[in-house]
């Protein structure tokens, strides 16, 4: 009897801050009714609500809306009389239509100016080729295939290197740029006889070899003819080879010094990187125990920064989230929490390689086990969701990566809850959708990468009590201090019914200028709304939630004194 929509030509239903934008509600009221309808944000509280009269049969009305406040917008209408609810559509739950609002910052944070254009911090998997997508979600890197099962799929010496070889994407839209993934290897080569992905060295190193000068070839130039102001190339050797790696140890170093050789040969702005396992350190299937087994035998000689995924062990999902392990009492679990495995991963470079470049070139947040694109996420778990998600990226970038990759752009099959996006056509996702909408996951992300893209890291805050977690960054070129900061509790998440808990808050005193000051500095909420907070004697009292919030100030020798500089990093 009802439906509802905000339509927008390019697919996404994300709108810009302060521009009017339409509701378009769908009746087919039996006899004359009235539409009650209202919008609440990620937290579910109402932002706006109305009511408005329809005859029987089917009409459409729209209500015309500019919002002031940015982030999710989730709709929800029904008839007076006769009930009903909005539909499900694809992966999107019944009950709601859901849309987006972009912060805009740039009266409080400037415009940062870069002076090497692969300074930027933010990539993503999944929306490659979607530029508007990428753009509203604040993204400048994407993977780019040149596997060798790519390139030269049916023999050897059939790939001719050519500054036209590069997707008529990355021509139009040379903001994004490129890693280039490495790790496919065709079935000619396979020792196999089958394509293999990161599992053995190919048959043909030599071969092999020559095909990564190709590579490298390539590569250099489509940089200096589409990317003047990138400073280097960068490639990925394997990906998550520690899921099925049946090799020789000597052959997988023997793999990266074939790789590394040949692309060095012809690219002299090469950076060669890997392992890309999953999870960053504390295992000896981790990126970690891979670079230390690897690095034993000469794997340090063939790369110039380290890759790797930034899952967690204890799972990815909502209920385990990346600071779970930080109040366990057992000294094995706490290692396993992301900030302390990114923690092991620079130590371990350092011992390795010193001051080595760090890159997340994936990492993701699904919905709890057993939620299923049938039944659809709540309302509370899309809370979690979200700020389950940011909260692991800030962890990474304050812990000293250089650049940190988004996990997925719409949901797609098999996996449930990946996707920042809800995919409004399938039922159970599809790769490459473009009919979306926005979870709040989504205009979480368009804040943190607005806000943090265009900063160093100086680390993590010192002296913070348990339970508060904040990371300092300061704007490239000497500019602002901005310090992310939330709370996380394990007996509110979830809390004994099930639930994650949306009010729980703590009280927290950050340093933000010199003792016997006073001022304002402004605070940005997650989902990119600003506001003006005074602080005295130099400190601003906060009130932290489970969704980061982010702290403007101009002190950086007050924040770098209050912050440790992660091990080996040494700035963009």
């Amino acid at each position: 009897m009802i439906t509802a929509d905000t339509p927008t030509t390019d697919g996404l239903r994300v709108f810009q801050n302060n521009t009017p934008f339409k509701l378009a509600i769908t009746t087919n009221a039996p006899s004359a009714d009235t539409v009650v309808w209202s919008i609440a944000d990620s937290n579910g509280a109402i932002k706006s609500q109305g009511s408005f009269p329809v005859a029987a049969g089917v009409q459409t009305n729209t209500i015309s809306c500019t919002s002031t406040w940015s982030g999710y917008g989730a709709l929800t209408a029904t008839l007076r009389s006769k009930g009903g609810t909005l539909p499900k559509s694809g992966t999107r739950p019944t009950g709601i239509a859901t849309f987006g609002v972009l912060p805009n910052l740039a009266s409080v944070l400037g415009t940062p100016t870069y002076a090497h254009q692969d300074q930027h911090r933010f990539g993503m998997q999944g929306f490659n080729g979607n530029i508007a997508a990428l753009h509203a979600l604040g993204i400048t890197w994407t993977i780019d295939d040149r596997e060798q099962s790519a390139m030269e799929p049916n023999g050897p010496n059939t790939y001719t290197p050519s500054v036209n070889d590069l997707l008529p994407f990355y021509k139009a839209n040379p903001d994004q740029m490129r890693i280039v993934r490495l790790d496919g290897i065709p079935a000619w080569n396979s020792k196999t006889g089958q394509y293999t992905d990161s599992y053995y060295a190919p048959k043909d190193l030599n071969e092999y070899q020559s095909f990564m000068a190709k590579v490298g070839t390539d590569t250099s130039l489509i940089r200096a003819a589409n990317y003047p102001n990138q400073q280097n190339n960068y490639y990925q050797v394997t990906w998550e080879p520690s899921l099925a790696w049946a090799d020789s140890d000597a052959n997988f170093v023997a793999m990266y010094k074939a790789a590394y050789q040949g692309i060095h040969s012809t690219d002299p702005n090469a950076i060669v990187m890997g392992t890309g396992n999953p999870f960053p350190a504390h295992c000896d299937t981790c990126t970690t125990g891979y670079l230390q087994k690897f690095g034993a035998l000469g794997l340090w000689n063939y790369i110039d920064a380290v890759s790797t995924h930034g899952y967690w062990n204890a799972g990815t999902f909502p209920s385990h989230p990346p600071e779970l392990q930080d109040s366990d009492p057992d000294p094995a679990n706490q290692l396993n929490a992301l900030d302390n495995q990114v923690a092991q991963l620079r130590s371990v470079m350092q011992a390795g390689k010193p001051n080595m470049k760090l890159f997340f070139t994936e990492a993701g947040t699904s919905y709890d086990p057993g939620i299923t694109y049938a039944s659809g996420p709540s309302q509370n778990q899309l809370f979690a969701h979200a700020a389950v998600g940011v909260r692991s990226h800030i962890i990474v970038l304050g812990g000293g990566a250089q650049m940190t990759t988004l996990f997925y752009g719409a949901d797609y099959p098999g996996e449930t809850g990946y996707g920042s996006f809800f995919d409004l056509n399938n039922a159970n996702g599809a790769f490459g959708a473009s009919n979306l909408s926005p979870k709040p996951e989504a205009m979480a992300f368009a804040a943190m990468t607005r806000v943090l893209d265009g900063t160093n890291t100086l680390g993590r805050v010192k002296n913070t009590p348990a339970g508060t977690f904040a990371y300092a960054f300061q704007q490239l070129g000497n500019g602002k201090v901005v310090t992310a900061a939330w709370t996380h509790s394990n007996s509110q998440w979830p809390t004994s019914n099930g639930t994650y808990s949306q009010t729980y808050s703590t009280s927290y005193s950050l340093q933000v200028d010199n003792a016997g000051t006073s001022g304002n500095v402004t605070k940005i909420d997650g989902y990119g709304n600003v506001s003006t907070v005074p602080y005295t004697n130099g400190q601003v009292s906060l009130t932290l939630t489970e969704v980061p919030q982010y702290i403007v100030s101009n002190n950086a020798t007050v924040a770098k004194n209050n912050s440790t500089v992660p091990v080996g990093y040494t700035g963009q």
